[in-house]
């Protein structure tokens, strides 16, 4: 099921690699394809194609001779990755069903046109299906390779909480930056990045948000033994610190390529929100590899 929902993501990117405009209206700055644009889309080609190989090995026995660091380095990128869709996407949708995620303002507006409504469709859903799958996977095989450490007890000394504790300062300021927006502040944005903010940029906004609360909050316990067991503290240091590294980096990356509209460049207060989730999401990982390396070699 994971391949399949693969394959009309990487179909629609190779189709647009080789010229295609297939779901690109008339009008959209994507039909003027540079090579910044074709990279990107040979980028994420691969990256699909890299989650089919995850979820061979997660399903073939030659998987578990797999070093632990290769396997989890792309499962954590793609859980990541996956989570605010799995999130968000439905969301979203359901408000607009309930009529309940519509800005009225925003609808009456004129909208640059982007891509056609049915490719959100089509790929968001597509993700969707290889998150539930993906985790349907990765869950049932992590606990079998790595289990045995799940039930230790929490608590670690030193360098840990001291990380632990970063982790959750930075959460705290680039979550309370994404609430503050998401709730209709301004503050940090230029006029034009303000006039785009809609429902959807809330939700996933809030989403970025809870993530790096979860990461800090995993951190936390793992670090300083306020959990009788390392489960939970593992999904949330999982979870939401994959999430806001993966994302933090990614829209960090993307806010440092000049766009062609100067009033909607990314503000300084943007670069730093994102770098703070990033920041968070690499202390969440840090003080997670910490916890089961100790506990491996105990």
């Amino acid at each position: 099921m994971a391949i399949a929902a693969t394959l009309p993501y990487i179909a629609l990117k190779l189709a647009w690699l080789s010229g295609s405009q297939l779901g690109i209206p008339e009008g959209s700055r994507l039909r003027e394809s540079g090579p910044l644009l074709q990279a990107v889309n040979g980028v994420t080609v691969l990256m699909d194609v890299a989650l089919v190989v995850l979820v061979l090995a997660l399903t073939r026995p030659w998987g578990r001779r797999i070093p632990s660091w290769l396997l989890l380095v792309p499962a954590g990128v793609a859980s990541g990755l996956l989570t605010p869709i799995l999130t968000a996407f439905p969301t979203q949708r359901l408000l607009r069903l309930l009529g309940a995620g519509t800005d009225p303002a925003a609808a009456a507006a004129p909208r640059e046109p982007f891509l056609d409504d049915w490719v959100f469709t089509v790929v968001y859903t597509g993700f969707s299906v290889q998150a539930l799958a993906l985790a349907g996977l990765f869950v049932p095989y992590a606990r079998e390779r790595w289990g045995h450490l799940w039930r230790r007890r929490t608590g670690m000394s030193g360098g840990p909480r001291a990380l632990a504790v970063a982790a959750a300062v930075g959460a705290l300021v680039a979550a309370g930056t994404q609430i503050h927006w998401a709730l209709g502040g301004t503050a940090g944005l230029t006029p034009a990045l303000a006039a785009d903010r809609t429902t959807d940029t809330a939700i996933v906004g809030t989403v970025h948000a809870l993530c790096a609360l979860a990461a800090a909050a995993g951190a936390l316990l793992l670090a300083f033994g306020w959990a009788r067991s390392a489960r939970t503290p593992l999904a949330l240091a999982w979870v939401g610190g994959a999430e806001a590294l993966s994302w933090g980096g990614w829209l960090f990356l993307a806010a440092l390529i000049p766009g062609s509209d100067p009033a909607k460049e990314a503000t300084a207060t943007l670069q730093l929100t994102y770098a703070g989730q990033m920041i968070t999401g690499v202390l969440a990982a840090a003080v997670l590899t910490r916890f089961l390396t100790a506990r491996r070699t105990g």
